[in-house]
């Protein structure tokens, strides 16, 4: 590994994570002494306000693939990157957002579902169903590696530290305290993590000023006099951004569906008013909608690596910002946008695990497992509490394996790993959602056909990188794959439901 951060920067990076940890903790204890039951750690048992709950959501929705891997890919394919990543998706994820969320609390808050597997359960009447979604969860493990990778650049690069050492000390620390904190300490950190990560790119995006000394022609022409297909609206060096298909179609499905993930729709659930997800929705839009602009700091990267090589060895795409920020900035700013960049992971990650760990606890090993436990409903949920903690440790252990793997031989970027896995999940929940939201009876055979259609679609496409009929696009890009899930999922959802809608009235 190259080391490209000063004495100074290594010096004050150890400060700054010192005093981060200490805040952390105060939070964490803060959160966890509040904590009496399993629903408490989901869910939360204080009352929070909607617009700490909007910075929150914000946070965990715009993670380290905002901030810290998606530039990467701009650095790397210029601006139909920038079309896919900065416009498209967060413009279609946002405005699902807001319809969606309406209809899933309303639903949520009066089924007291904790998780994404219980909302399903509920909804249908289907124990097994719920079942099928909390297994259908675990994929959602390539997004924490997603973070975990990111994250570990980051800090390597701050603190000239090998990845593997960096990355143990990452996992130990986050997964440690969200054994305790669980919702409760999470909108707590999340809501200051959020504040750090809106300075952070008011400071990325105006690093880059002297760029466009001769207007935005003068920067197209100096991105142009590096690579031409940079300054292009579709980049056929790159299997993600070849056609308009690719670029805008499949990132307005992909957007529309990527909120159906239970670390972002599940947010409003911590809300205890109605009245209050107005002012909550707001807050959380404009505050993604600052927070995807991020990912245009990846064109300014090029132009600081015009041959992405540092130090004569080439610049990883999963590294490309770390390096940035690193070369770029002074010790002061540099401390201020890594604090950003590690809290933009940071946020994310704590939804996750607790999320997935929720999910284990109470929708797998619960249903499956629980006539071993006492009948006490006293004892019964201390030891689950307990069980939640050494699901989270197992968790960690996971997460360290697959994420040196990533760090290690990654697919282009360890964003491609955790595209696939997080879309076949959603692809998966974007139906049952939908139809659960708008239509009052659904038999539950259309939700269960639309889940395993989606599942078997996207990996199909995905593994056998199958072609879309008149264009570029192939299912290596797990976009298309999962764009195809989707659509596929639709139709067969939409045509059970009309036949056995009609054999009902018949």
């Amino acid at each position: 590994m190259s080391n490209i951060a000063s004495q100074e920067m290594v010096a004050a990076t150890w400060i700054l994570l010192a005093i981060y940890i200490a805040a952390t903790l105060f939070f964490v204890v803060r959160g966890a002494l509040k904590i009496k039951n399993m629903n408490d750690y989901a869910v939360g048992n204080i009352m929070f306000s909607p617009i700490a709950v909007g910075l929150a959501l914000a946070a965990s929705m715009t993670s380290a693939a905002t901030f810290i891997i998606n530039p990467g890919f701009i650095a790397y394919y210029g601006l139909s990157a920038y079309l896919s990543y900065g416009i498209v998706l967060p413009v279609a994820s946002l405005i699902s957002l807001f319809i969606l969320t309406k209809g899933f609390r309303k639903h949520g808050s009066s089924v007291k579902a904790l998780t994404m597997a219980q909302w399903m359960g509920t909804r249908y009447h289907s124990k097994r169903y719920s079942l099928f979604f909390a297994f259908l969860s675990l994929l959602l493990i390539t997004f924490i590696v997603l973070i975990c990778v990111g994250l570990t650049k980051v800090l390597s690069k701050s603190l000239n530290l090998p990845e593997l050492s960096v990355l143990i000390g990452i996992v130990v620390f986050i997964f440690g305290y969200m054994m305790f904190g669980g919702a409760n300490s999470m909108v707590y950190t999340n809501t200051v993590q959020a504040i750090i990560m809106l300075i952070v790119v008011f400071i990325l995006l105006g690093s880059g000023y002297e760029h466009f000394s001769n207007g935005v022609q003068g920067f197209l022409e100096k991105l142009r006099s590096i690579d031409h297909k940079l300054v292009g609206t579709t980049n056929e060096s790159s299997f993600l951004f070849r056609d308009y298909f690719e670029i805008v179609f499949t990132q307005i499905v992909i957007g529309v569906a990527i909120v159906c993930q239970p670390h972002i729709i599940t947010k409003s659930l911590l809300l205890k008013k109605d009245k209050d997800v107005n002012q909550y929705l707001v807050f959380g839009l404009i505050t993604q909608m600052i927070f995807f602009s991020v990912v245009f700091t990846g064109l300014y990267a090029r132009l600081s690596f015009p041959d992405l090589i540092v130090n004569n060895v080439p610049l990883k795409l999963d590294g490309v910002i770390s390096a940035y920020v690193v070369k770029e900035f002074s010790v002061f700013v540099g401390l201020i946008v890594v604090l950003g960049l590690i809290s933009a992971g940071i946020s994310t990650l704590e939804g996750l695990i607790q999320a997935l760990g929720t999910t284990i606890t109470a929708d797998i090993i619960n249903p499956i497992f629980g006539k071993f436990l006492p009948n006490d409903e006293n004892k019964k949920t201390s030891q689950l509490v307990l069980i939640n903690k050494i699901v989270i440790a197992v968790m960690a252990a996971v997460a360290i394996i697959i994420s040196y793997d990533q760090l290690v031989s990654p697919k282009l970027s360890v964003g491609i790993f955790a595209q696939n896995g997080v879309y076949a999940y959603f692809s998966a929940a974007f139906v049952p959602i939908l139809f659960g939201m708008f239509i009052k009876d659904v038999p539950k055979a259309v939700p269960i056909l639309s889940s395993v259609v989606a599942v078997v679609m996207h990996f199909s496409f995905y593994y056998g990188k199958i072609a879309v009929p008149f264009t570029k696009a192939t299912g290596e890009n797990p976009g298309v794959a999962g764009s195809m899930a989707i659509l596929s999922s639709l139709i067969v959802g939409l045509i059970a439901y009309a036949i056995l809608r009609e054999r009902k009235h018949a």
